[in-house]
């Protein structure tokens, strides 16, 4: 699964800026699952069936439907530039399944490294 194209920006209330990916594929509940190993994931079952959020801290959060072929990623403005790569990594990376957690792990080990540098000083 990868993110084809940006449809909408917007600056939000709380500071943050989200962002809606058009995806290759739709979301699954394995995808879902297979965040937990980069934070926190959270199944919304009042909300409607299959939604589910995913928290990274002091970085992005994502939220979607399972089914859909689009998602909500809200971004810290302070890190926008520093984590949007690494959001495209998750999706592209998870090859149906089959995700490359080697090259993941590393790569979100220096972006959260960076973000807390850069919001929080050495």
């Amino acid at each position: 699964m990868r993110i084809i194209r940006s449809i909408r920006h917007k600056s939000c209330a709380d500071g943050t800026m989200m962002k809606e990916f058009v995806l290759s594929a739709p979301l699954t509940e394995e995808f879902f699952m297979y965040l937990k190993g980069f934070g926190e994931v959270t199944a919304k079952p009042g909300i409607g069936e299959g939604f589910y959020t995913f928290e990274k801290p002091d970085c992005f959060s994502i939220k979607g439907f399972v089914g859909d072929t689009s998602v909500e990623v809200r971004f810290r403005r302070e890190v926008i530039d520093l984590t949007t790569d690494f959001v495209y990594s998750l999706f592209s990376l998870y090859r149906d399944g089959d995700p490359d957690l080697v090259t993941l792990h590393r790569r979100e080990a220096r972006v959260v490294a960076r973000v807390h540098e850069h919001l929080y000083g050495r």
